[in-house]
């Protein structure tokens, strides 16, 4: 015993050794550079190499430049910039890496037009995202784009698009996560989570009330502080607390007057003082506007500048107002710290980017099993759907270009997918084109999942011709599609080209008609009481042929609801008017006061107006039974749990939706969701956590969250229309 505790002890005093000799050669690794000590915290290894930067060197981390491959008579590309949206380069005597910056709302983007023969892996639409009402489906997404970046030398994603939905026009809609703060801001965030997961940067965009594209770099929204509060700035808010973005990206428009870029009230007040942000603020390309007044109210990066602004403002500008006094050396140096913070927090030193090759058919299948999550079917006469593929004998696909591939949106989000475009050439092919079809066409998957049944195309500009054929086919699979696109709105929710006559004139044909849609909001359909089934996929992203034929013939149980409501028509909207959207000089201001805090459904509540379909609608091959609600307080937090139980036939998902009406409220409001994966006959009960801010008002008076107090009403819904019995619950007034 003695010889074996003798041995124990000599091995104890040898690893005690030789860990003392390993922190001395770290140390001596360290020396002179006390910064790459990766034991320390991002905050103190900021402040310590901060504190070896020239004052020439702080001005060089706090503007990028423009890195896109050039065209005839631009200027060059910065050396040492692989060629992305943003470069910040490196300072080789402190061993600071460079910044290497990508658009990223769906996939590394534009990686063709900057890298030509560079492809990436498209993700579907941010609304399919927010449709799978999972935040495990954000985060696979985000860690899967947050790995290409990585592989491609990238180390900061603009990524993270939260603007909510307060007008269905908007061209940028199909970048971000619906109407709902709550559910954007939790979708969101594990995003972020999923990409920062990878050794990357990620962004949280655009920040904030940026949720109309016309006139978007003039127009002033107009918002009073509580319903900024509890409405947009609430998802900014939920998404930043789960996923610590590293940095957030202001936008381009005025908020009550001020530019977003030197918004103190959305920048000091709000984002540094009130959230404790320890990031940096970048400015959006070409939306800076000072110096002096940017540096102060909070701005901490010029984004491009020497392209988009018109003037560097963050160079001879700042210099003369640090001289003048207008700007103190302090501010200059904490916007270095909060860059250097971020870039530490990141692993940027540590881990640095390194090239290697992707594995395309494991993103492929993220992207794929994305659309499946999110996919929502609006409607299912008859339970056409699922398609029998052993007693299916022919089917009629017509448009879309489905014999070739699937749409995407346009703008800085789009992604050249393996492959290229599918459907090269369609105007407008430069900005804010090129319109991009993603080369994974439907009709072929179809015919794969359906290989003893006669498939036949036709591509659908001859109504006449497409009504034939679909008249002598067991079913018609028409597929619509609205392109929509950054910088433009669409005047209004109708489908272009005709579509609208083609879907009717099939459907007259055989009433076996299936409508797939390919959009990136809402859109009328006047032929919709006249179709069988309608499957939305917004755009379906990478793999998203094979992705539709899975939901269609029920290898895939659609699962998705939707993250917005979907309008009959304009007259149900706050703004029935869209001025500027088709053209002209766009109004000065929007008044997002007429609904305030009250975007989408909780709109359609307190005006008592039925949309088509509700936020959080949406079909199934199977059915669902919710049992009785009950809701508690426990630990301080409220709690609500629900039986559910598969009463079908297939397997499949549901969503609990919890909606809470507090005392005095006219409206309800989300406040905690849950999704289950049940088999047929299983029943499982599901704990929700509900969100404390949801049960409150911001009081501007106070500053801060207040819990009114009384009865407070919680429904379980499996939309925001379809309600169960209300259960109240008496919760004591607080401040939070």
């Amino acid at each position: 015993m003695k010889g074996q505790a003798g041995m124990t002890m000599l091995r104890y005093a040898l690893a005690i050794s030789l860990g003392a000799c390993a922190v001395m050669a770290h140390a001596q690794a360290t020396t002179g550079q006390p910064w790459k000590d990766a034991r320390l915290s991002p905050d103190v290894r900021a402040t310590r190499l901060a504190a070896q930067l020239t004052q020439d060197e702080k001005f060089h981390l706090i503007r990028s430049y423009y890195a896109a491959r050039p065209k005839p008579g631009d200027k060059p590309v910065p050396p040492g910039a692989i060629g992305s949206a943003g470069y910040v380069p490196a300072i080789a005597r402190l061993g600071i890496p460079a910044l290497q910056e990508s658009d990223a709302g769906l996939g590394v983007a534009n990686s063709d037009k900057f890298r030509p023969g560079d492809t990436a892996t498209p993700l579907p639409a941010g609304p399919v995202t927010a449709a799978s009402w999972d935040p495990q489906v954000a985060y696979r997404g985000g860690a899967m784009i947050g790995a290409e970046a990585h592989s491609k030398g990238f180390n900061i994603l603009l990524a993270g698009g939260v603007n909510l939905m307060r007008e269905p026009r908007n061209g940028r809609n199909f970048e971000y996560a619906g109407e709902d703060p709550l559910l954007a801001g939790t979708i969101v965030g594990e995003a972020i989570k999923g990409i920062q997961s990878q050794r990357i940067i990620s962004t949280i965009k655009h920040y904030a009330v940026n949720d109309q594209e016309t006139g978007r770099n003039t127009i002033n929204a107009q918002l009073n502080e509580q319903a900024m509060r509890e409405s947009d700035l609430l998802a900014f808010e939920l998404a930043i607390e789960r996923g610590k973005p590293g940095s957030v990206m202001c936008s381009y428009n005025k908020i009550n007057g001020d530019w977003a870029c030197e918004n103190d009230y959305l920048m000091n007040q709000v984002l540094k003082r009130d959230w404790h942000y320890p990031g940096f603020v970048m400015s959006d390309w070409g939306g800076v506007h000072s110096a002096a007044k940017a540096v102060n109210a909070g701005l901490d990066q010029e984004s491009a500048g020497e392209t988009f602004d018109q003037e560097v403002y963050f160079d001879a500008s700042l210099r003369q107002a640090l001289a003048k006094g207008e700007v103190k050396q302090q501010r200059l140096d904490d916007m270095v710290q909060r860059i250097l913070r971020s870039m530490f927090a990141a692993g940027l030193f540590d881990q640095p980017q390194q090239k290697k090759a992707i594995d395309e058919k494991a993103d492929l299948a993220v992207s794929r099993s994305t659309l499946e999550a999110g996919a929502v079917l609006l409607r299912n006469e008859g339970e056409l759907l699922p398609l029998n593929a052993t007693s299916l004998k022919s089917v009629a696909v017509i448009g879309a270009h489905a014999d070739k591939g699937v749409l995407a949106g346009g703008g800085s989000s789009v992604v050249t997918g393996k492959g290229g475009n599918a459907v090269p050439g369609l105007a407008p092919t430069d900005w804010p084109g090129p319109v991009m079809y993603h080369p994974f066409a439907p009709l072929k998957a179809i015919r794969t999942a359906a290989p003893s049944a006669d498939v036949q195309f036709a591509e659908g500009k001859d109504v006449a011709a497409a009504a034939e054929l679909a008249s002598h086919a067991q079913v018609a699979v028409v597929f619509v599609q609205k392109w929509a696109t950054e910088s433009v709105d669409a005047p209004d929710l109708s489908l272009p080209d005709g579509q609208d006559a083609l879907v009717a004139a099939v459907a007259k044909a055989n009433p076996h008609t299936i409508v797939v849609l390919e959009n990136g909001g809402p859109v009328a359909m006047p032929w919709l009481n006249q179709t069988a089934a309608v499957l939305e996929t917004w755009y379906p992203g990478g793999d998203g042929g094979e992705a539709i034929a899975h939901l269609l013939f029920g290898k895939v149980n659609p699962s998705g609801r939707l993250p917005f409501s979907w309008p009959r028509d304009l007259s149900q909207l706050p703004r029935a008017d869209l001025p500027g959207a088709t053209g002209g000089t766009p109004p000065a201001s929007v008044d997002y006061n007429i609904e305030g805090a009250n975007i989408g459904y909780r709109w359609y509540q307190a005006r008592g107006i039925q949309p088509l379909f509700a936020f959080g609608y949406g079909l199934s091959y199977t059915r669902f039974q919710h049992g009785d609600l009950k809701v508690v307080t426990r630990d301080g937090r409220v709690q609500a749990t629900v039986q559910i139980k598969n009463t079908g036939k297939h397997a499949g998902a549901d969503v609990a939706q919890i909606y809470v009406q507090v005392p005095g409220g006219k409206v309800r409001r989300l406040c905690g969701y849950a999704k289950v994966f049940l088999q047929p006959g299983e029943q499982r009960n599901v704990s929700i956590p509900l969100e404390s801010r949801l049960l409150a008002d911001f009081d501007p008076a106070q500053h801060r969250w207040v819990v009114r107090g009384g009865s407070y009403a919680f429904v379980d819904g499996r939309s925001a229309e379809e309600l169960g019995q209300p259960v109240a619950l008496e919760l004591p007034a607080q401040k939070l």
